[in-house]
Parts: structure tokens; C-alpha cells; sequence
């Protein structure tokens, strides 16, 4: 057995991840609830992009009072929110409703994976840091692959709302699962410090590495906000063969290669994966520029090959990237600098969502990828200059 994975705080929090993830990638199918509201493109970008632009705010503003009053309490909060943002998607049917869904989940999701972030690094030595945020990862990525295949099961034999109170109850356990962590005791926390706070926040935003991952997000939120509107668009009736490719590949890099991360360097596996992801997008652009709903091309195996290397890009870049912000960070400032992080990898993902759903409604799908491939090879290039510097020689080992 791993060693890490011998420590039952870190497979229950793992296990939790699961079940809150589990509900909100119900949500991937939401563009095609709107659609069917007779929501536009534009609207559909501005819901699901709302999702990230909520994390933005809150998650640098969460991050230190995860460090002064601890991780479970915020755990919970998360857990909470995202079950009452479940529960009003079962009793709304208006755009402007749905937004206001997606903003709860916002906010849920930044309370939730900041702490619970913050909570597994605590656990971790630094020697196995980036594969043991990998195999927690895969959690996550798990219910990526099975929520939007059980969402169109449920769609297609009960309708959405059903599959929103689906959603409800996951979120449920994922509450019922936080509430039985135990958080190890940790020093004497930082005092609350506003002003210092976003000082440092900003000297964190011009490290490399963030613009970096403002890129990587970019990708990432305009494939998951667009991806079932443009499948559809090609006449593609299926969806889950993509994401279960895309989450297949990252599980798969992260359990087989992820000690990668560790043994060759966080640089070693950012820079090529930063191409990988370049290269996805191209085949969804030459997808978009050369077939049409009518022709007879087979597009499934090229979104199942775009599936598999987004995937598998991702299932590097997250660990790789976050590991080397928890290296570059002390304890008592984890959960601040981590909320930082995580809200620039929004910012990415937000404007994916925001531009592309614009560009889209005025040029179409081709160009929009095609303007979406030629960004991620910027910050493709952008990698290349990374510079990584060694993990911390030692911490306390974890406990149980």
C-alpha cells in the first residue's frame, strides 16, 4: 500500500472531494438546460463563467481566514452552499435564477477546495507532495468522468430536475463526510491582516508560475463551458465519451506518472504539458473549421483524442503547478497563497468562458478555437522560461 494512502485522514478527505465534486460536474450539463430555456451562447457563457468569476473574489479573500480559524469549518461551509445551490436549481426555470445558482456554487467551491487543499498539504511531506495532490485530484476527476455520464442517463429518462436533486443529495453526504474529519492541531495562525493580505496577494500574482496557470485556465474553462454546444453542434448526440476520455487520461497520468512531479521536477512536467493542452484545442478548432452538422465526417474519435490530451495535460499541469506553489510557501500562509493560485487559475477560466461565448456568437466555433490555440501557445512559450526552485528539505510526517 502507498504511504500515503495508508493514512485514513487523507483517503476520507480524498473520498469527501469525490462526493462535492460529484454534484457540481452535474452541472457540466447545465449550458444545455439553458439552451433549452432558450438561452443564448452569450448567456450561456455568462452563467457558467460565473461559477469562476465568484471564485475570484472569494477565494483570495477565504484563503486567510482558512489559515487563522482552520479547515473544517470551511470544509462544511462549501459543502452547505453546494447543496442549497442544488436545491434552488430544482425549483427555477430562468437564466437570471441559474446565475444566481451558479454564484452560490462559486462560492461553495472556493470555501471548499482552498481548506480542503490547505487540509491534505498539512498531511503531506514535501518529498511526496506533488503525487499526493495528484491522487487526491483524481477524486475530483473521477466524478468528472461518471456525473456527466449518469447526468445524461438521468436527462434522458427523468428530465433536469431530476438530476439536480441527484445533485442534492451527493452534495449531502459530501456535508455528512466533512463533518466526521478530524483536523490536526496546527501552531499559532497568522493574525487577520487586510491590507498586508492583498499586499502579498499581489506580490504572489507576479510570480511566473501565476501567469502560467492564468492560461492553463483559460483552456480548461473554455473547453468545459463550450464543449456540449459545440458537440452538438456537429450533430454529436453523446458527450460523455469526451469527458470520460479527458478524466480517464488524467487519472490514468496521475496514479502511473505522478511521482514524475516529484522525481523530475514540478518545470519537467508543466512545460510539455502546457503544449499538450495547445494541441487539444487545435483538433477542436479544425473540428470547428472543417465540418459541418451535415457533412459525414466522424468527429467522435477526434473529440475523444482532444478528450485524452486536454486530460492528460491536466492531469499534470494541476498537480505540477500547485505543488510548486505549496514549495514556495510557509504553513501558516498555505491556505492564503493557495487561495491566490487558485483564484488566477479562475481568472483564466472565467475569461475563457466570458470571451469565447462572444467571439463564438459573432464568428462561430472555428475561429473561436482556433483564437483559444493561438493564446495557450503564448503561455506555452511562457512556460518554457519557468524557473523552479528546490521543494523545502523536510517537514513533520503526516499522522492520522
Amino acid at each position: 500500500m502507498s504511504p500515503i494512502l495508508a493514512y485514513r485522514a487523507f483517503v476520507w478527505v480524498t473520498v469527501t472531494n469525490f462526493f462535492f465534486f460529484a454534484s457540481l460536474n452535474g452541472f457540466v450539463l447545465l449550458p444545455l438546460y439553458i439552451h433549452r430555456l432558450g438561452g443564448t451562447e452569450v448567456e450561456i457563457g455568462f452563467v457558467m463563467g460565473l461559477y469562476s468569476a465568484t471564485g475570484i473574489v472569494c477565494q483570495p479573500v477565504i484563503g486567510p481566514w482558512v489559515d487563522a480559524f482552520g479547515r473544517k469549518p470551511f470544509m462544511l461551509l462549501g459543502a452547505g452552499l453546494v447543496v442549497a445551490s442544488a436545491l434552488l436549481a430544482t425549483v427555477v426555470a430562468s437564466v437570471p435564477w441559474l446565475a444566481l445558482v451558479r454564484a452560490l456554487q462559486g462560492i461553495g467551491f472556493s470555501a471548499f477546495f482552498v481548506a480542503s487543499f490547505a487540509y491534505v498539504v498539512d498531511l503531506v511531506p514535501p518529498a511526496r507532495r506533488g503525487w499526493a495532490l495528484g491522487i487526491y485530484g483524481v477524486s475530483g476527476l473521477l466524478s468528472t468522468a461518471l456525473a456527466p455520464l449518469a447526468g445524461e442517463w438521468v436527462i434522458r429518462r427523468y428530465g433536469f430536475r431530476p438530476l439536480w436533486a441527484a445533485c442534492v443529495l451527493v452534495a449531502g453526504i459530501a456535508l455528512v463526510l466533512a463533518s466526521r474529519l478530524r483536523e490536526r492541531r496546527r501552531g499559532e495562525a497568522l493574525p487577520l491582516s487586510g491590507i498586508r493580505s492583498v499586499r502579498e496577494g499581489f506580490g504572489e500574482i507576479l510570480q511566473r508560475h501565476m501567469a502560467v496557470t492564468v492560461f492553463f485556465g483559460l483552456g480548461t474553462g473554455t473547453i468545459f463551458a463550450f464543449l456540449p454546444t459545440f458537440a452538438e453542434s456537429l450533430g454529436v448526440s453523446t458527450l460523455s465519451l469526451f469527458y470520460t476520455g479527458y478524466a480517464g487520461a488524467a487519472m490514468a497520468v496521475r496514479v502511473f506518472a505522478g511521482r514524475l512531479v516529484d522525481t523530475h521536477g514540478r518545470r519537467a512536467v508543466i512545460v510539455p504539458s502546457m503544449f499538450v493542452q495547445t494541441a487539444a484545442t487545435g483538433l477542436l478548432a479544425a473540428l470547428g473549421l472543417l465540418v459541418s452538422r451535415t457533412s459525414q465526417t466522424p468527429v467522435l474519435p477526434v473529440l475523444l483524442l482532444a478528450g485524452l490530451l486536454a486530460g492528460g495535460a491536466h492531469g499534470f499541469l494541476y498537480p505540477g503547478l500547485a505543488a510548486l506553489v505549496a514549495d514556495q510557501t510557509s504553513r501558516a500562509r498555505r491556505a492564503s497563497v493557495f487561495g491566490v493560485f487558485s483564484a488566477v487559475f479562475l481568472v483564466g477560466s472565467a475569461s475563457g468562458a466570458f470571451l469565447s461565448g462572444v467571439v463564438t456568437h459573432a464568428l462561430g466555433y472555428g475561429p473561436m478555437w482556433s483564437l483559444l490555440t493561438a493564446l495557450l501557445l503564448g503561455g506555452a512559450l511562457v512556460s518554457v522560461r519557468l524557473e523552479v526552485a528546490p521543494p523545502p528539505a523536510s517537514e513533520p510526517r503526516p499522522r492520522d
